[in-house]
């Protein structure tokens, strides 16, 4: 075969194996893995306020406990079941939390291999089959009426370099992605209520009266130390039994305004049901069972022969000019963290707060009342001079009324919530409460 002939076979072989290949090429492969890249996890929820019930479950490494959080919307009420119960103050809350999920998109897939869930921190708090303590993640579960699952997560570690992502999966499956989030997952309990606890504004605060005293638990008897009763005169304050060469220290006495009007808790506990009651229906005279007895002093509370309530750290009274008068009274050390009961090695020592409200009607003196009433239902035109006469005395008299109704309704719609709770609160907060004289009244010239 001459060289011209030879190359012509081999460019023809050529084109053949050429053209037997493109029609034997597969297409372009695309990962399996890759195919729902940058979807939404739950495209099919798209309205935030389908949202009725927030569960988010951590995991506590030294304990090897799972821990809930859960926020739901039942009977009319938004309650926190992972606390007793408590009310909370959840729909917009948990409406963010809930477009906050929405937005979590398959951004980046990372891995399908079960064996990389340890190593992104995504392992299924609730696993019980999971050999270790490490890796595991928050599960974050939004339902809707019925029950109905919306959402339901767990989101991992903080992805390396990449501000603002997360590893996330969803249970039950193996895949995990690298997720952009800007959603706020608390549990704190302070987060989801009303943190306007005692609802008084410390402008309004005219009077403070700081019972210093303790009960010794063994046998009960009352150790009382000072009572320092505070009162506003003008804009400045004086203490009782202060010296001429005395005042008080604006800048405590300002802290201790704040503290009061700032006042917040970090966990409940429910009173019996029988002691609510009997605290909604004080009016009626307090009974209190062997039961509720027993119940009060395992938070330091003690009844009194007298049927007086006392604590065994003394307590605050405070005063407001619509006539609310506030007791707090201090009782026994929690041990923990946030509201859990007292743990082995606890992040600080919270303490047991019993809440209670009246109504001083003696701040408001009832003025005279009208002799007659003829003035009504007469126009302007019509009224003679003693017709107007008991008309201002009977506007003064219905204002005097309506100011002793408000303050009084006040106070029953606040006992009427604290009755349910032993509240608890942070050891700084009790600090910040639980001062002296010694503390607030100083020679003159002398301010911290």
């Amino acid at each position: 075969m001459d060289e011209n002939k030879k190359t012509l076979w081999f460019a023809g072989a050529a084109v053949v194996l050429a053209i037997i290949a493109i029609i034997a090429a597969p297409g372009r492969i695309t990962p399996q893995a890759f195919l729902d890249q940058g979807e939404a996890f739950y495209p099919q929820f798209t309205d935030p306020n389908e949202a009725t019930t927030l569960e988010v479950v951590g995991f506590n490494d030294q304990t090897g406990q799972a821990e809930p959080f859960k926020v739901t919307f039942e009977n009319g009420h938004w309650t926190i079941p992972s606390h007793h119960d408590y009310p909370a103050d959840a729909k917009d809350r948990l409406a963010k939390t809930a477009a906050g999920v929405i937005d979590i998109k398959k951004d980046d897939f990372r891995t399908d291999n079960v064996a990389d869930h340890e190593k992104y921190g995504v392992i299924d708090p609730l696993d019980d089959t999971a050999p270790g303590l490490t890796g595991r993640g928050k599960r974050v579960t939004l339902k809707g009426k019925n029950d109905n699952v919306l959402a339901d997560l767990i989101v991992g570690d903080a992805v390396p370099d990449r501000p603002g992502f997360r590893f996330v999966r969803i249970p039950g499956q193996k895949r995990v992605y690298a997720s952009r989030m800007n959603v706020d997952l608390s549990t704190k309990f302070q987060d989801w209520i009303n943190t306007d606890l005692l609802e008084v504004e410390k402008n309004k605060i005219d009077k403070v009266m700081l019972m210093d005293y303790s009960i010794n638990e063994r046998t009960f008897r009352i150790d009382q130390r000072d009572n320092l009763i505070l009162t506003k005169n003008g804009a400045s304050w004086k203490a009782d039994n202060m010296k001429s060469t005395q005042q008080i220290d604006s800048t405590k006495m300002k802290d201790l305004l704040t503290a009061i009007d700032e006042l917040s808790i970090v966990g409940v506990r429910p009173k019996p049901d029988s002691l609510s009651q009997n605290l909604k229906q004080s009016d009626k005279g307090m009974q209190i069972s062997q039961s509720d007895q027993l119940s009060l002093q395992s938070k330091g509370f003690y009844l009194t022969r007298d049927g007086d309530l006392k604590s065994n750290e003394g307590e605050l009274q405070v005063h407001t000019a619509n006539g609310v008068v506030y007791t707090l009274r201090f009782g026994e050390v929690l041990a923990g963290s946030d509201e859990t009961e007292a743990a082995e090695g606890g992040a600080s020592e919270n303490r047991y707060l019993f809440i209670t409200t009246g109504f001083d009607k003696s701040l408001f003196p009832e003025p005279p009342k009208p002799q007659n009433t003829d003035f009504m239902g007469k126009p302007d035109s019509l009224l003679t001079d003693a017709d107007r006469e008991q008309k201002k005395i009977f506007d003064k008299h219905d204002a005097w009324q309506r100011n002793v109704d408000r303050g009084r309704k006040i106070s029953e719609d606040l006992n009427t919530r604290f009755a349910d709770w032993y509240y608890v609160i942070s050891a700084k907060s009790f600090d910040k409460l639980n001062l002296g004289r010694n503390d607030l009244v100083v020679k003159k010239g002398k301010t911290t």
